[in-house]
C-alpha cells in the first residue's frame, strides 16, 4: 500500500472554495424563479387602495369608481332616501345585513359610515351583472338600484328585494374617511 500524507488544510480551503461558489450559483440560478413568483408592479396596483373625493358628487347622484377591477358605486342619497329604507324593510331579503360579506360598520340600516354616503361594489350578487342606479322614478318605475340583466332590484343602502334572482344584497367594499370629503376605498384600518 502506498501511503499518502493528505494535506488537510488545503482539502479545507477547497471544500470552503467549492461551497462558497455553489452558493453563488445556486442564488444566481434561483433568483430569476423567486422575482418570476412575485406580483407584478401591475399587479399590486391593482389591490392597492383608491382615494376619492366625495364633496364633488351632488345630492341624489352616483360616482362610480374602479378598485381591484371591479365597479365602485359612491351615492350621495338625500334625505327622503334615507327616509325611505325604513319604509320597505319587510320587503327585503337580508334588511339587517346579517350576511359575513359586510364590513361591521355596514351592519345597519344605511349600511354606510355616514348616512348620506353609500359605498357599494356595483356587480349584482346574482350573476354580476352591472346594475343601474335609479334615483327618481320615470314614469313609476323603481328607484334605487335595477339590474337589467335579470330584474334584481335593490333598495337605496343596496340591499336585495325578496322574490328576485340575486341571493344577497349588494357588498360594502372595505371603506374609511380621512376627513370629510376623502374616502378611501379597499382600507378600513388607519396606517400607524
Amino acid at each position: 500500500m502506498i501511503d499518502k500524507k493528505v494535506n488537510l488544510s488545503r482539502r479545507s480551503w477547497l471544500i470552503r472554495t467549492i461551497s462558497a461558489l455553489s452558493t453563488v450559483g445556486m442564488t444566481a440560478w434561483i433568483t430569476p424563479f423567486v422575482k418570476f413568483l412575485a406580483p407584478s408592479a401591475k399587479a399590486r396596483g391593482l389591490g392597492a387602495p383608491v382615494e376619492v373625493d366625495v364633496s364633488t358628487i351632488e345630492e341624489g347622484s352616483m360616482k362610480v369608481v374602479e378598485w381591484r377591477g371591479i365597479p365602485v358605486y359612491i351615492i350621495r342619497r338625500s334625505r327622503s332616501d334615507i327616509a325611505s329604507l325604513q319604509k320597505y324593510e319587510d320587503e327585503l331579503k337580508d334588511p339587517n345585513s346579517n350576511t359575513d360579506q359586510q364590513p361591521d360598520y355596514a351592519r345597519n340600516r344605511t349600511r354606510s359610515i355616514k348616512p348620506e354616503i353609500l359605498v357599494v361594489e356595483g356587480v349584482c350578487t346574482h350573476l354580476g351583472c352591472t346594475p343601474k342606479y335609479r334615483s327618481e322614478k320615470v314614469d313609476g318605475l323603481f328607484t334605487g338600484l335595477f339590474c337589467p340583466c335579470h330584474g334584481s332590484t335593490f333598495d337605496f343602502a343596496g340591499r336585495v328585494y325578496s322574490n328576485v334572482p340575486a341571493p344577497t344584497n349588494l357588498r360594502v367594499p372595505r371603506h374609511r374617511y380621512i376627513d370629510d370629503d376623502k374616502l378611501i376605498i379597499g382600507s378600513d384600518r388607519l396606517v400607524s
